[in-house]
């Protein structure tokens, strides 16, 4: 059970924190081939910010229930 709190907490905080790079940050490198994908006009700042806040919803939710966890079990 301890593993899992840990498991749980560490992908809260890694997606929170790639979420946060690319939405507020505009780190868009961080995305797998977006600005090869970009330059050739697959895909454009929109799919990027949408992919950031996902990642950094995710990563909330993983962080409340990392602490829910330890907290309750």
């Amino acid at each position: 059970m301890i593993i899992l709190k840990i498991v749980t907490a560490v992908l809260g905080l890694m997606f929170s924190l790639f979420g946060y790079s690319i939405y507020f940050q505009r780190k868009y490198n961080l995305i797998n081939g977006f600005e090869v994908d970009y330059q050739r006009g697959f895909k454009d700042e929109k799919y990027a910010k949408r992919v950031g806040l996902i990642e950094f919803i995710v990563g909330i939710v993983f962080l409340v229930s990392s602490i829910v966890l330890i907290i309750f079990a």
